[in-house]
C-alpha cells in the first residue's frame, strides 16, 4: 500500500484482489469521466442470472425532478401475487458514472426472500447534471413508487431505501427530503459505504489518497462535478452531503457499513454517531481490511460474505418489524 501517511491494511485476501485488479482501476480525472462511464461495472446481475433467480425485471418511464423523463427498473420475483415490501434502490458511481442496475446484486436477496418489489432509477449525472439533479431525481422516483404502491404490490409500511457509495450518500439525502417534504414513510435506510461529506477533511480521506478502487482524487473529481465552485463551501445543501445535517431526528433506523481501509470510512463512522445523538437508531459496521466496495467487488471472500449476511440480516428484521 503506498501513501504518505499510516493506513490499516487491506484484509490480505482482498489485497490480493486489489494486486490483480491494479491494471483495470481508471484513473478518475474531469477529463476521463467518459472514460469511467464506459468502464465494466459491479454488481449486475446478468439476464440469465435473474431468470435464474426467478426475478422478472420490466423497464417503464417516470417523471423526475421537473417533469423530465427517466427510466426506471421494477424487479420482482416472477412467482410474486401477493403485497410486500418496498426497496427503493439507487445506484452508485461518484456522481458522474453507473447506471440503476449497478448494485442490484447487493438487494437480490431481499427481493427473493421477502417477496419484496424494488425500484431503481436512472437518476441524471453530473457534471452534465450538477445538484439538485441526482437527489431530486432520486426524491421523484421514491415519490412515484409511493403513489404507486397500490400497482406494484408494494405494502407502503414496509418501505426502505438503500444504496452504495454516491447511491448511499444520495440515499442519505432523500431520507432527509422525503422527511422534511413530509415524503412517503421509509422503515430504513441501508447505506453501504456511503460518499456524504464533500469537505475532504477526515483522517480516512488523507489515508487512502492512492490505495484503493475508489481514492481522494477521484472523490474530489465526483465532488466537484456535482457541486463545482461550491464544493467545500458554506453554500452546500445538506440533501447533497447529508454529513453536514446538523439534526438528523425523525429519520428512519439505519444500517451503515463501510471498510476500515476506504476513504469513507470517517464520515461514515461520524453520521452514524450523528444518528445517534439525534435520538435515530443506527448500526454501524467497519469491516477490517475493506477496501471501498469490496462486497461488491470481491462477493466470494471471506470478508465480503460476513459483510452481506450481516446487511442482510438487517434487512430481514426491518421488514419483519414493519409487517407486525
Amino acid at each position: 500500500m503506498s501513501s504518505t501517511v499510516p493506513c490499516p491494511p487491506f484484509d490480505p485476501e482482498l489485497d490480493a484482489i486489489l494486486a490483480m485488479l491494479a491494471d483495470q482501476i481508471p484513473t478518475v480525472t474531469a477529463e476521463t469521466i467518459d472514460e469511467l462511464r464506459a468502464a465494466p461495472l459491479p454488481g449486475i446481475p446478468t439476464d440469465e442470472e435473474l431468470a435464474a433467480a426467478s426475478v422478472s425485471r420490466r423497464e417503464i418511464t417516470i417523471p423526475g425532478y421537473e417533469g423530465a423523463d427517466l427510466i426506471a427498473t421494477v424487479l420482482a420475483r416472477t412467482d410474486k401475487t401477493d403485497v410486500g415490501p418496498g426497496i427503493y434502490h439507487v445506484h452508485g458511481g461518484g456522481m458522474i458514472a453507473g447506471n440503476r442496475m449497478v448494485g442490484i446484486g447487493q438487494i437480490l436477496p431481499w427481493i427473493i426472500e421477502h417477496s419484496a418489489v424494488a425500484v431503481t432509477v436512472e437518476y441524471r449525472l453530473a457534471p452534465e447534471f450538477p445538484d439538485p439533479y441526482p437527489v431530486e431525481d432520486s426524491y421523484a422516483g421514491l415519490v412515484w413508487m409511493a403513489e404507486h404502491a397500490s400497482d406494484l404490490g408494494i405494502d407502503l409500511d414496509r418501505l426502505i431505501i438503500a444504496g452504495a457509495s454516491a447511491g448511499g450518500g444520495i440515499a442519505a439525502g432523500t431520507a432527509l427530503l422525503a422527511r422534511d417534504r413530509q415524503g412517503p414513510k421509509l422503515i430504513g435506510q441501508v447505506l453501504m459505504c456511503p460518499m456524504l461529506d464533500d469537505r475532504d477533511q477526515t483522517a480516512s480521506t488523507t489515508q487512502f489518497d492512492r490505495a484503493g478502487l475508489w481514492i481522494r482524487s477521484s472523490n474530489l473529481v465526483g465532488w466537484d462535478a456535482l457541486l463545482g465552485d461550491r464544493r467545500g463551501t458554506d453554500d452546500v445543501s445538506v440533501y447533497a452531503a447529508p454529513a453536514r445535517a446538523s439534526d438528523l431526528s425523525g429519520l428512519p433506523p439505519a444500517f451503515i457499513d463501510c471498510g476500515s481501509a476506504e476513504l469513507f470510512r470517517d464520515e461514515d463512522i461520524a453520521y452514524a454517531s450523528a444518528l445517534w445523538c439525534s435520538g435515530v437508531q443506527a448500526e454501524l459496521h467497519v469491516w477490517p481490511g475493506g477496501f471501498h466496495g469490496f462486497d461488491m467487488v470481491a462477493p466470494h471472500t471471506a470478508l465480503a460474505q460476513s459483510a452481506t449476511e450481516t446487511r442482510n440480516a438487517w434487512v430481514a428484521k426491518q421488514l419483519g418489524a414493519g409487517s407486525e
